[in-house]
């Protein structure tokens, strides 16, 4: 895989109403069975793979750009990887003949919100983009970080409320974890694995908080 090898607000209004009427409503409730990425490496083994990742400074930033990654792809007939993410992470979703999402419902685990239309969704990168690219990436060849970008196999891949995915930015977490607290152990199985898979590195700050994280776990 040229080079890499397997170790790596808008809506702010209707977020509070949706908030506001979780007494009353299974809106805000995760379903029983909910879609997901795909499961990461326990809690154990995330703090093996974190204790095997190369600690270093954080690279620059110079020379990024999200087009460097290309995503979305196409994955199947008209489908691109958002869309095959918006499908598996949501319920009843229906696609139109271009396999846009018209329909369904989706919950985000960063906060525990469930949204109806697909515009209020965003895919998140659990390793962002920018982050990668100072953790290694930026000496990857584009069609490693196409494939990266646009990894269904890894647990880097998840449908989230937009604005929570806009406050995350390219933080990593020492900066950033998601607000529903009891999903914070799967957020750092997830980006452990991910970044152990790609063979990114941690710098001291970010492996220090994600210790914290699994160690409560």
């Amino acid at each position: 895989m040229s080079g890499v090898y397997a170790r790596r607000v808008t809506r702010t209004a209707v977020f509070a109403a949706s908030v506001a009427l979780a007494s009353t409503t299974a809106l805000l409730t995760a379903p029983a069975a909910q879609a997901a990425p795909p499961t990461p490496v326990s809690a154990s083994t995330a703090r093996t793979y974190l204790g095997l990742l190369t600690v270093k400074a954080e690279g620059s930033s110079t020379g990024y750009s999200r087009d460097k990654f290309p995503h979305w792809i196409t994955q199947s007939g008209a489908c691109n990887t958002r869309e095959v993410v918006l499908k598996r992470d949501g319920y009843s979703v229906v696609q139109d003949s271009r396999c846009a999402a018209v329909s369904g419902s989706w919950y985000s685990p960063y906060d525990g919100a469930t949204w109806t239309a697909a515009s209020d969704v965003d895919i998140d990168h659990v390793v962002p983009l920018a982050e990668a690219w100072r953790s290694g990436a930026g000496s990857w060849s584009t069609s490693s970080r196409q494939a990266f970008a646009n990894d269904l196999t890894r647990p880097q891949l998840i449908a989230v409320t937009d604005n929570v995915n806009q406050a995350k930015g390219d933080k990593d977490p020492a900066e950033w974890l998601p607000p529903r607290s009891s999903y914070r152990c799967m957020y750092a199985r997830m980006w452990v694995h991910t970044k152990y898979y790609w063979n990114l590195s941690v710098d001291s700050a970010e492996k220090s908080a994600l210790q914290s994280v699994l160690n409560g776990c």
